[in-house]
């Protein structure tokens, strides 16, 4: 499974790219962020977000994309920052079919390191090792998306199919339901 991570950000929006599956050796198949002026409009900024992500897209060809889920912080203004980044590329991947995923911090960390507190040095190590790298894909926001991909890569294909069995049970339940006779109200 291919895989393009996003770590969400107006200023610097981390991308990352892997492939690989449960069991199998990982490859980064390439790291970076997209940066806009934090002096532009908004609008100009969301558009470079969005082409940024477009053209790793294009070039990547992703089977999923995984997205940090943002969650509350002091700075309301980075929140609202990082939220509408996530939206563009969540918006990108739906453009194109692709499913999209949302993982917290937390759980890419536990996925990478078998810790949700992880701090970012021990995610940046284990980031480089999963992926046989002398060091962790620069810069950190880089780091953090290629984390995501590799969370999605281990949890997605998990949940994948937890979701299909649920649906396949739920179609079980109403195709039995169905071919029960209807009761009798007169009881015979």
């Amino acid at each position: 499974m291919r895989v393009l991570g996003v770590d969400p950000g107006l200023t610097r929006c981390g991308l990352g790219v892997v492939e690989g599956a449960v069991g199998r050796p990982l490859e980064l198949l390439e790291a970076g962020v997209v940066r806009t002026d934090p002096g532009a409009d908004l609008a100009d900024r969301l558009l470079g977000v969005e082409r940024g992500v477009e053209e790793w897209l294009d070039r990547h060809a992703p089977e999923a994309v995984a997205v940090e889920r943002v969650f509350a912080q002091h700075n309301v203004s980075t929140v609202i920052g990082t939220a509408q980044a996530g939206a563009v590329a969540i918006t990108c991947a739906a453009r194109r079919g692709l499913p999209v995923a949302l993982h917290t911090p937390s759980e890419a960390k536990a996925a990478i390191t078998g810790s949700g507190r992880a701090d970012k040095a021990q995610v940046q190590a284990m980031v480089a090792r999963l992926l046989r790298l002398a060091e962790a894909p620069k810069p950190a926001d880089a780091a953090d998306a290629v984390a995501l991909a590799i969370c999605h890569i281990w949890r997605g294909g998990a949940q994948a199919r937890v979701a299909q069995a649920q649906q396949d049970f739920a179609r079980k339940v109403e195709l039995a339901r169905r071919a029960r006779p209807a009761p009798n109200p007169q009881g015979r």
